[in-house]
């Protein structure tokens, strides 16, 4: 699936909120990166953390979201660190859903997986170069989920590929 191109805004709000809001410490949230607000087609906010231990951690507090998340209260919450639990993976990530939205967590997330392509491109590997980035993520909730993730040269488009399984039929309503 091809996405839009990737859009980044600034996260101006409280990070130890936003770190109580996922159940963590302000401590987990690695700060040499930037959290911000990314979007390749929905906006999520991209969240990094120092490591693998605090995604064991995590028990997110969704209702809390739209006062901690001032700039964009509909936004999800997208955390993500470089250590992984497969060793041909380069990114690790959950995904919290808006408390609009009728669920708490995504095992697996194509959008999110996108912009997070994108943000590794621009702000962890810095290079103009293609890339090809494979994403876990659902491990914490009984999902072993993968995303491959494809970043064209200069970041501009992003494509993201993986195969579904049939799980379960539910009906949202808002």
């Amino acid at each position: 699936m091809r996405q839009a191109v990737p859009q980044f805004q600034a996260f101006n709000g409280s990070i130890r909120n936003l770190a109580h809001s996922m159940g963590i410490e302000e401590d987990d949230i690695e700060t040499r990166l930037p959290t911000l607000y990314g979007s390749t087609g929905t906006w999520t906010l991209l969240v990094p953390i120092k490591g693998l231990d605090a995604f064991k951690r995590m028990r997110p507090h969704n209702k809390q979201f739209p006062e901690v998340l001032v700039e964009m209260p509909r936004s999800s919450i997208h955390p993500f660190c470089l250590e992984t639990y497969d060793p041909g993976a380069h990114m690790h990530a959950r995904h919290f859903s808006s408390p609009f939205s009728g669920t708490i967590e995504d095992p697996v997330t194509g959008t999110a997986s996108g912009v997070m392509g994108a943000y590794y491109a621009r702000y962890i590997n810095n290079a103009s170069a293609p890339l090809k980035l494979v994403i876990e993520q659902g491990q914490e909730i009984g999902r072993d989920g993968r995303v491959s993730v494809s970043v064209s040269e200069g970041g501009h488009e992003i494509e993201v590929t993986g195969n579904a399984v049939y799980v379960n039929e539910f009906e949202v309503t808002i």
